[in-house]
Order: C-alpha cells, then structure tokens, then sequence
C-alpha cells in the first residue's frame, strides 16, 4: 500500500527545513519496509516555504514532492492534494510537528491491517500528554464538548492536527466537505461517523513547539467564534447530507 503524508504548509520557513529533515530521519528509519512520500502542500505562501520543499524535492525525488496551491485554505490544500493522490493512504500532520512522531504507526498501521477506515490523534486521552497553554487547552477542550453537544460526533480531540485516512474512504465523502479552512478536520470526521466508517482514536504528546517568531496561522479568538457558527450550519446540513451520503453508499 501506498502512503502518502501531507504537510499544509503556509509561511513555515523558519521551522520547515529542520522539520522535514526530522520527519524524514523518522520516516527512513522507522518505515523502511513501506512505500511511503512526504508531500509538501506550500499554500498561499509569501515566504520561502515553497522554495525549501523544492530543495528536499531535487535531493530525495521519490520521497518527497512539492505541490503549490495559490488560493488559501488548510481544507482546500488538503482536499486539493488529496483528489490528486494516487496513494492508498492519505496523512496528514501539522508542519510544526507538534505531534510527537513515535505515534505515527499508531496511526497508520490500523489502516494497513484493516483495522479502521479513519485513525484519529487525540490530546485529551488518558494517555495522552499535551503541552501547552492554559488558555488554548480550555478553548480546545471546550471546542470538543460543545462540538460533541451539537453534532454528536463522540470524540476527545476533533481538530488536532494529525489524522489518516484511506482514499476510497475520502472519496465517499469527499463532495460534502465544504469548508476550505480549519474546519475540515471537523467536518471530516463526523462525516466519516454519519457514514458509519470505522474510526480509531489513538492518544498523542503534543506539545506547543513554536517561538515567537514561528506564530501559529490559527487567531484563536477570531477562528472559535467561526467554529461556532461552522457547527451550528453542519447540524443545519447533516439530515440532508445523510440522506444523499446514503445513497452513495
């Protein structure tokens, strides 16, 4: 089986170079038995991200590749990249690697033995260990519960950064992914539940690895208030979307 790990990239430059060379040592050492590509998706960039997966691309051709999306969007870039992909399995990580990546076949190999059809991180598990800020942990946890409260989707962690997927499995729900930004990940998964598709959450460390200089894309006071309004126009849509998905099925 093909594997295929997307990194959304958006102005990273200070972190990718020493990120991709870290993800790659991992990646060499630990799956060297799979056929596996790392895929940078440089999104909407002004910086030199673009400029350093081409670099990795002339030196490691088979392993990694450069994709360039000029509209911007983590969701677009994932979905783009992903109708593309030839692979068998689809990955995506945050390019700060905030996941610790000893829990990358944890969440790949449920897929290859045909275990789940979607393999969730969570960071809020009994063993799971996040580090972080006070603040953005209660906004994450409080996300989760009122997401939950709404949408029913009976997950610990919807939004980290750090999901597989197989590809027949994104095809069946791929056209009902309407969001272009950071409510993808939600959106993913609980259409992945309303299709009744096999869902494993494995525990994560995460840890908030960034600098001053290396801000985060997401604006935390600004994107929750969208998540709320996303949620509520999803539970809107899903009695709808349930009808067709079930016919697709």
């Amino acid at each position: 089986m093909k594997i295929e790990i997307f990194l959304p990239i958006k102005n990273e430059g200070l972190i990718l170079n020493s990120n991709l060379k870290k993800l790659l040592d991992y990646l060499f050492l630990e799956f060297k038995d799979y056929d596996w590509q790392v895929v940078g998706v440089v999104n909407n960039s002004t910086d030199n991200s673009l400029q350093i997966v081409q670099d990795y691309e002339k030196r490691q051709p088979i392993k990694v590749k450069a994709l360039s999306i000029s509209q911007p969007g983590k969701g677009r870039a994932l979905k783009t990249a992903w109708r593309a992909s030839k692979a068998d399995i689809l990955v995506f990580m945050d390019a700060d690697l905030a996941v610790d990546l000893e829990a990358t076949k944890h969440l790949i190999l449920p897929i290859i033995n045909q275990e789940a059809d979607l393999v969730v991180g969570s960071r809020f598990l009994q063993d799971s260990l996040a580090q972080r800020s006070k603040r953005r942990g209660l906004l994450s946890r409080g996300y989760v519960i009122f997401s939950n409260f709404i949408l029913n989707h009976q997950q610990t962690d919807i939004q980290c950064g750090f999901k597989a997927i197989k590809k027949d499995t994104f095809q069946q729900i791929e056209k009902y992914l309407q969001d272009d930004y950071w409510f993808f990940d939600t959106e993913l998964v609980v259409l992945a539940r309303l299709a009744n598709l096999r869902i494993k959450t494995i525990p994560v460390k995460w840890r908030e690895n960034r600098t001053d200089r290396q801000k985060s894309n997401v604006k935390i006071f600004q994107d929750t208030f969208k998540f709320i309004k996303n949620v509520i126009c999803l539970k809107i849509r899903l009695k709808k979307i349930k009808k067709y998905l079930s016919k697709d099925l």
